[in-house]
């Protein structure tokens, strides 16, 4: 069942005066039960659609619709279809206590896979789920896999049904369905030959998986070492290099890369990030997979036409993942700003000092770091460090921390010189 959350003007909804806060509860006989069941019922072009008003009453509406054409109801959203596992990695795990409710969402919805492209494990799915999406074409999906081997995955995600993976991903691809897949990368646990074997084991199931991204596990100060441990530099690199042979057969018999080590695994590593070819088409880089290479080579191209803060001086706030890439630029950007630049390398104190990325920093570690702004100062945030109520993860409102910087200018953005350009 969906209730109708909006209605768009002009649209078919609005002619045949649907009402916002009605329940669609049937399309041509079949039951909606979410949003992706709206989606694919309304793709008729002969419609029969049985709602139930706010009032209680049961009404059915019949029309056409032309191919392309909106029907024009917006849904409520969907209630997230909650995790089956207790990963041993879990980050949800590492939250401090006292964290906003939102975090402690543990999500596996194949809905969010299929529209925003996060990964799922498909324990929470039995057949008539996995048979649904095949019938409606959910697809691609990305799939954590982290292990292929059963008693690995059972151990990995503390569930059962995490050993059926491979019989779940074969019925799925032999539907007609594609699947990005990863691993996070636990040592003594799903490495050395367990990651072998997975990446053998979804090379052999065919061209339908498209990739496959090694992802070292992320740990904050509440669940390091409880029970899984952060990666050596040492193994790093050698999960490097069975990715780089996995990449060789791959480019070999089907000319590109499709197994790809994320950004913070040459981190570890103290290797240098691969240059752009390596990341194919691009299409994982918000699993971290390229993100920082297509960030500096935005910010280099960038320099060209950034306008010029003569006589300021521009603070840009980061973490320690990617301070040494930005303090490497620090003196060009400030010969094309006309400006003194500095980067406000931030610990994070909210997670612990393991977590070095941007997009986590709180915003009371970000006010510390800076300390009392100054007149002409511009300070630049890391867009990803807020969420759409403009609130840092410890729930800090943006608003609060340009307060708490007096006279300096803030702005926040993804892109450093693009955030310089806005007005």
């Amino acid at each position: 069942m969906v209730r109708i959350a909006n209605i768009e003007a002009g649209s078919i909804a609005d002619e045949l005066s649907l009402e916002i806060g009605s329940r669609v509860v049937r399309i041509n006989g079949e039951p909606v039960r979410d949003g992706i069941d709206l989606t694919f019922l309304l793709a008729d072009e002969q419609i029969e659609l049985e709602a139930v008003t706010p009032g209680g009453e049961s009404v059915v509406y019949a029309f056409e619709r032309d191919p392309g054409e909106a029907v024009g109801i917006v849904p409520e959203p969907d209630a997230v279809r909650e995790c089956a596992n207790k990963c041993v990695f879990c980050f949800i795990d590492g939250n401090p206590e006292g964290a906003r409710t939102p975090l402690w969402l543990r999500d596996d919805d194949f809905r969010l896979s299929f529209t925003y492209g996060s990964y799922v494990t498909l324990t929470n799915l039995g057949p008539k789920g996995l048979a649904r999406l095949v019938e409606q074409r959910i697809s691609p999906l990305y799939v954590s896999v982290h292990a292929t081997d059963p008693v690995v995955r059972e151990r990995l995600l503390v569930n059962k049904r995490a050993g059926l993976i491979l019989d779940q991903l074969r019925e799925l691809i032999d539907g007609g369905l594609e699947v990005h897949t990863q691993v996070v990368l636990c040592p003594e646990w799903n490495d050395g030959p367990h990651l072998d074997r997975t990446i053998d084991d979804l090379w052999a199931l065919g061209p339908a998986v498209r990739s496959l991204s090694v992802v070292p596990v992320g740990l904050t100060r509440y669940n390091l070492g409880r029970p899984v441990r952060l990666l050596s530099a040492d193994e790093a690199v050698g999960a490097i290099a069975q990715v780089d042979r996995a990449r060789e057969r791959a480019l070999r018999e089907r000319g590109l890369g499709w197994c790809y080590a994320a950004d913070e695994m040459y981190l570890i590593a103290g290797a240098p990030l691969p240059q752009r070819g390596y990341y194919d088409d691009g299409a994982l880089y918000e699993n971290g997979v390229g993100q920082i290479r297509r960030f500096v080579e935005r910010f280099d191209e960038g320099l060209v036409d950034v306008p010029r803060f003569e006589g300021r001086r521009i603070r840009m706030v980061t973490g320690r993942s990617m301070a040494p890439f930005l303090r490497e630029r620090a003196a060009r950007l400030a010969e094309a700003t006309r400006a003194s630049v500095e980067v406000v390398e931030v610990v994070n104190d909210y997670f612990g000092e393991t977590v070095t990325v941007a997009g986590l920093l709180g915003g009371r570690d970000i006010l510390r770091a800076l300390g009392q702004g100054a007149a002409g100062d511009l300070v630049l945030l890391p867009a990803e460090a807020l969420n759409a109520d403009q609130r840092f993860i410890d729930d800090l409102p943006l608003a609060e921390l340009t307060a708490g910087l007096g006279a300096a200018e803030v702005r926040f953005g993804f892109e450093v010189t693009e955030t310089l350009r806005a007005s």
